[in-house]
Parts: C-alpha cells; structure tokens; sequence
C-alpha cells in the first residue's frame, strides 16, 4: 500500500511494524538457542546414560554383552535420528531468519537509514576483519558431528552383535 493511499499515520504506523518485526527476528533466534540448548542436554543425557552402562557391564558378568550391544544399538539409532532432527531444525530456523531479514531490508528502504543492510555491507565487504562466519553455518557441523558418533555407534554396535 502507498504512504498516500494509507493516510497520514503511515510513517508511524511503519516504524511500530518495523520494530516489531525486529522483535519477532530476535526471537526467533532465542528460540533457535533454546532448540540448540535442548538437543544438546538431550543428546549429552543419552551420552552419559551409555557411558554408565558400559562402565558397568563392564565391571559386571559377560552375560548382559549382547543385551549391551542392543541397547548401544537403540541408542545409536535415536541418537541419529535426533541428530538429524537437530539439523532439520537449524535449516528451518535459517530459512525462517533469512526470509525474515529480506523482509526488514524492504521495511527499512522506507525508513531514514538501513541500519541492518548496512551492516550487512560492512560484513560482506572484502577485507573485513575478522572474517565473518554464519553462526548458522557453524552450528549446523556440530550435529553432523554428532550425528557421525552415532553412526559409529550404531556400527559398533552392529559388528558386535554380528560376531557374537
């Protein structure tokens, strides 16, 4: 809608819709933190609940070796399935920011100064630095990584369950 066509209000009215979309974008991004936080308990839980029980199948009888194995291989199983959860989440949250910023770039075309292209101008300009790296970028390796543990796991698991 033309600033004409909205009547006299519009520069206001833009302004409150621009820093609220802001807000929104910010949020979006704690949430994104809090879904990080959330898988990373989890998955550290699953870790350690591993650790316990192989340290104890290993002090006990011989016997519970296959059961072991099996519940290393559940384990691995969800452990891979969330973390590809946890990468599903990351791209969507991405897809999310990104969408969100192209549009607060065209709200700020109508607003005195563009703060959030401008900054965007400075990080992107060659020379800058230090070098900047999506955080989206980086987070999105760490549960490949972890994902790769329990593929592993599930591997192990497999082998050991084969040879027995």
């Amino acid at each position: 809608m033309r600033p004409e066509e909205y009547g006299e209000k519009y520069p206001d009215h833009l302004l409150e819709q621009y820093k609220l979309y802001v807000e929104m974008a910010d949020r979006i991004s704690q949430r994104r933190e809090h879904t990080n936080r959330f898988y990373v308990t989890l998955l550290a839980a699953l870790a350690a609940l591993l650790v316990v029980l192989v340290r104890f199948t290993l002090l006990g009888d011989d016997g519970y070796t296959t059961l072991l194995n099996v519940v290393i291989l559940c384990s691995g199983v969800f452990g891979a399935f969330l973390s590809w959860v946890w990468c599903l989440n990351i791209q969507s949250y991405r897809a999310l920011n990104s969408a969100k910023f192209v549009i607060i770039h065209k709200l700020e075309k109508q607003l005195p100064f563009n703060m959030y292209k401008e900054e965007w101008n400075l990080i992107e300009k060659p020379g800058h630095s230090p070098k900047y790296i999506q955080l989206t970028a980086i987070e999105q390796y760490v549960p490949i990584i972890v994902l790769g543990v329990f593929l592993l796991l599930i591997g192990y698991s497999l082998f050991m369950l084969v040879r027995c």
